[in-house]
């Protein structure tokens, strides 16, 4: 079961090999990258030296919000309340999540996981020195689970972590994890880099992840992977485990990825580049198929007419092989390498089709939002009352993780306690028609359930699965 790793907790990546690394912590010779220490005196010196010049710049982040909760947990039971007749009585209860953060910036700007401070309606930064600040969220994107944080320093300048090239990064380059897991106070593990570029973790929208066996618990979301050289390789965000405890795969999002979160916070947001096509992870079946030699790449099943693929000639069927001559398995991967760069970028992709292959040159662009948005929250005495909606476009649809070419007007959120909670809608939902009137746009959905007096005969597409919804009252 994975974990995102909520509380605290801090990572470093060491990329050196055991001698090399302690050589370079006292000043000695290196060796070469493949040495092994070659006398006691190496074996017994020590990562210290780093780990004091890097935990400075990872803080400690805690979230507090205010949330609803039943004074009586049986009040929470729908039967309980049916057969007695019960309305639950509620009280304020206040919860907090603890999680790390990284200062990249010595003004006070701090990089931390979106799941540590979502829904927080006080946030505070913990330094290494124990000071406590207020933190205000500039910018929280949970397509990426990436989050950046500002506090006021005063004029202070703290110690930082700069950005690594992530993509560098191999696999048994050695680890540190620094944090204070299930707060028992600060803590130092050693590992390495397990796998690179995961892409079935689920953590968030954008997978691509490093994988680590470095000991990281729950208080470990937000923190830092970083290099022998001092530099960010990556933010650490959830762990597999069974019992919510380190059993060794622990996942970090790659600095790449990262770097271009805070660079939102002065870009209006964060805007990522967008090729315009969806597409699905080459099997052996599909490889034979296509006759290529095996399976490697992203075949394309869709592609958006004047999108950025489009434009530079590749169809369905298309086979993209490599991004920048970096190998892609899966749309996951894919997404994630055209998603570090800018839009207005070029990347080369490499192309095969049946046997042929072809290198293509693609200017990113960002996805359009056409129509636009019409963000409306649906009012009056209907069973979407409640509900947020939006028209979709491929802006759209690519912040909800939809189908390219998915049409009409999408539910983005709905409301607890109101119609559209109760009825079951869902995030994602597609309303296609209200009592046979074909739906298009958010401001003909708010006019067609005006009109319904009473009755109401709704369509959803949710998932490629029709659903019908009657109601009347």
């Amino acid at each position: 079961m994975l974990k995102r790793s909520s509380q605290s907790a801090r990572c470093l990546l060491l990329r050196l090999s055991p001698a090399v690394f302690l050589a370079l912590s006292i000043g000695a010779p290196a060796r070469g990258a493949e040495s092994v220490p070659q006398s006691m005196n190496q074996v017994f010196l020590t990562f210290a030296p780093v780990v004091k010049r890097v935990a400075p710049a990872v803080v400690n982040v805690y979230a507090r919000s205010v949330v609803q909760a039943p004074t009586n947990p049986l009040f929470n039971d729908p039967v309980f309340q049916q057969f007695f007749g019960v309305t639950p009585q509620m009280r304020q209860r206040v919860q907090q999540s603890l999680g790390s953060g990284v200062i990249v910036r010595a003004d006070g700007l701090i990089l931390t996981n979106n799941h540590v401070v979502q829904g927080g309606q006080d946030i505070v930064v913990a330094l290494s020195d124990k000071r406590e600040f207020k933190a205000k969220v500039l910018l929280a994107d949970s397509r990426t689970d990436l989050a950046v944080l500002k506090i006021d320093t005063r004029g202070e300048k703290l110690p930082t972590i700069p950005f690594a090239d992530s993509d560098k990064l191999q696999v048994g380059d050695l680890v540190l994890a620094i944090g204070d897991p299930f707060g028992v106070g600060q803590t130092t593990t050693m590992g390495i880099v397990s796998a690179l570029a995961r892409t079935q973790v689920g953590a968030s929208d954008y997978q691509f992840f490093i994988q680590t066996d470095a000991a990281i618990n729950p208080g470990n979301s937000g923190g830092a992977l970083v290099t022998t050289d001092g530099k960010l390789a990556g933010i650490n965000t959830a762990i597999y485990s069974r019992t919510g405890e380190s059993v060794g795969i622990g996942f970090a999002i790659p600095a790449n990825l990262a770097r271009r979160v805070v660079d939102g916070v002065q870009g209006g947001g964060v805007k990522l580049a967008w090729i315009g096509a969806e597409g699905q992870a080459v099997t052996g079946d599909i490889a034979r198929a296509l006759g290529l030699p095996r399976p490697e790449g992203v075949l394309l099943k869709s592609v958006f007419p004047g999108g950025p693929v489009a434009k530079a000639g590749l169809r369905t069927g298309d086979v993209i092989v490599a991004v920048d001559g970096v190998e892609v398995d899966d749309m996951q991967g894919l997404n994630y390498r055209i998603a570090t760069h800018k839009p207005g970028d070029s990347v080369t992709l490499h192309v095969a089709s049946g046997k042929a292959a072809r290198d293509v040159a693609v200017t990113l662009a960002l996805p359009p939002e056409d129509p636009p948005r019409e963000i409306t929250t649906i009012g009056g005495r209907n069973p979407l009352t409640g509900a947020k909606v939006e028209n979709l476009s491929p802006a759209v649809a690519t912040d909800l993780q939809m189908g390219l070419m998915a049409k009409g007007v999408v539910v983005v959120s709905v409301s607890d306690g109101t119609p559209s909670g109760s009825y079951g809608f869902q995030p994602g939902d597609i309303v296609k028609s209200v009592n046979g009137v074909a739906i298009t746009r958010s401001g003909q959905l708010q006019k067609a359930l005006e009109a319904g007096n009473g009755h109401w005969d709704l369509v959803v597409d949710r998932g490629g699965q029709r659903l019908a919804l009657s109601v009347n009252g």
